[in-house]
């Protein structure tokens, strides 16, 4: 049995989307804080079962029967990720479950500026003192955060960035239907494996594509931190989101987001989608 939490959010729902063309439906639970948002999956035949993070005592019913469970990481920047992490590993390892999948990220580091890849880190400790076989699906940085991290260059010609470094930026929907392969092969992963685009560009060589793209300069300029902030501030997004962002843009002017790896190519099949391709969609609003 397959158990995939998350599944009403984009990464884990395209993951069991994915699983249906392997196994049949019968193989795979989701669990979901709010049963009524998985209909679509009970609609598929699939048994869905209440569970939250947040309260630990509907963990072990949920996670009943898992030969491998799919744990999808908090995505509430203001939470205690880790301490929510926890209940889950606890719960897994009260049920017995052959094997823990926790979507992680790449850069996953205690000493890292971005706060997720603490989290992340701190996350994979867990899993290596709990005593089960786990896999650490450790991520490049969704390619779809363009749209927000590189503002309006469509309209401006510019990208105002606080730092600048090289990010593997991944398609969330190869890294989703690379799980999905993961969690279907014959032989298990074992503990972090990475999942990259093939090139970690830049925002200078994105702005060079966005140019290419375009047939006009898109140029990038990066401003003091403290006054990206401000301005971000000022344009209305909140300070803590606004400097969640920074963290991820120190984290890439250190390198964290640097590496690429071959094995999401491989585990696809294809070329993974690259920046190009992101940026040649119409814009999400």
């Amino acid at each position: 049995m397959i158990v995939v939490t998350g599944a009403t959010g984009a990464l884990n729902g395209a993951t069991v989307d994915h699983l249906l063309q392997r196994v049949p439906a019968s193989e795979v639970v989701v669990v979901a804080r709010d049963v009524a948002a998985a209909q679509r999956f009970a609609d598929r035949g699939i048994e869905v079962r209440h569970g939250d993070y947040a309260d630990p005592a509907s963990l072990p019913a949920a996670f009943a029967g898992a030969d491998q469970l799919l744990l999808v990481s908090s995505s509430d920047p203001r939470a205690d990720a880790v301490a929510l992490h926890r209940h889950a590993v606890d719960a897994a390892v009260a049920v017995g479950a052959g094997r823990v999948l926790y979507t992680s990220h790449q850069g996953a580091a205690p000493g890292t500026p971005f706060g997720p890849g603490r989290e992340h880190a701190a996350t994979e400790e867990l899993l290596a003192a709990s005593g089960l076989p786990w896999t650490s699906l450790r991520n490049g940085f969704y390619a779809h955060s363009l749209d927000q991290l590189a503002g309006p260059w469509r309209e401006t010609g510019r990208i105002v960035v606080p730092a600048d470094g090289p990010v593997s930026w991944t398609a969330r929907e190869d890294a989703a239907e690379a799980a999905a392969v993961i969690l279907t092969a014959a032989v298990p992963h074992e503990g972090p494996v990475t999942l990259t685009a093939h090139s970690a560009p830049t925002f200078a060589q994105v702005a060079e594509t966005a140019s290419e793209l375009t047939g006009r300069t898109v140029e990038v300029e990066v401003v003091d931190p403290e006054e990206w902030v401000a301005a971000q501030v000022a344009a209305g997004r909140p300070e803590f989101v606004a400097r969640f962002a920074l963290g991820m843009h120190r984290a890439a002017e250190e390198g964290f987001f640097a590496g690429v790896d071959p094995l999401l190519g491989n585990l696809l099949g294809r070329e993974p989608r690259t920046v190009r391709d992101v940026l040649a969609r119409p814009a999400a609003h």
